[in-house]
């Protein structure tokens, strides 16, 4: 059987074959390195780097993209948790662009994530500009439909979407204890499941901002496939 990865030829950079070029793909989803760190550790160029991710990551992203489930079908009896989290972005997007956030005093893309009670994942959303807040982001998601039949909560900032959600302080006066003891169970049970493991989500994201729709469901399919979906 030919060898997927071949030797180098002696003076020369070591060529990358198949195999560990997807390797290299999901380390640089996994972990978030600078381009010029993970050449060095893969033995290769930076611009071999830049190559293997622009030609890899749709085809990985085509590959998995059967591991996610509809979201509808995932959450078929099932208590549906929402809750919105920010990818940050490199810093040439700023305060006065749309994607600044006000909330996070930071840049970056608005994600919907809905989770079980126990922290299955059931879907991700397209990313929207993290300008607009939680609420624009789930209305213009699919969730609405898909989670329709659905008990499904969130926090204060889905009031109105037809989730459970806390209830808020009534103008100027302090919650109830009936009010304060619900909350607290709503609040209990939002725990979730996390995304941050995967470092591009975790760690300021540095690709064109164009490229990162591609991103975020790369490694929704991957989280999906992790789980034995």
């Amino acid at each position: 059987m030919e060898d997927p990865d071949p030797p180098a030829v002696p003076g020369r950079m070591w060529a990358l074959g198949l195999y560990k070029s997807v390797v290299l793909v999901l380390f640089l989803l996994r972990q978030n390195p600078v381009q010029e760190a993970a050449a060095e550790l893969f033995g290769i160029s930076q611009a071999t780097v830049s190559r293997r991710w622009t030609a890899l990551l749709p085809v990985v992203e085509k590959v998995l993209a059967r591991q996610i489930p509809d979201p509808a079908e995932a959450s078929a009896g099932r208590i549906v948790l929402v809750d919105g989290t920010l990818v940050t972005t490199w810093d040439w997007a700023s305060e006065g662009t749309t994607m600044f956030s006000g909330k996070h005093r930071n840049t970056g893309f608005n994600l919907q994530v809905a989770a079980t009670l126990t922290g299955d994942l059931l879907a991700v959303s397209a990313p929207v500009p993290s300008s607009r807040h939680d609420m624009h982001a789930w209305r213009q998601s699919a969730f609405p439909e898909a989670f329709a039949e659905r008990e499904g909560m969130g926090d204060l900032g889905y009031a109105g979407s037809g989730l459970i959600t806390p209830r808020r302080k009534p103008p100027g006066q302090e919650r109830s204890t009936g009010d304060k003891v619900a909350n607290r169970s709503v609040n209990a049970l939002r725990a979730a499941v996390d995304l941050k493991d995967w470092k591009i989500f975790a760690t300021r994201y540095r690709g064109p901002l164009t490229r990162f729709p591609l991103v975020a469901k790369t490694v929704t399919a991957l989280a999906f496939y992790k789980k034995g979906w």
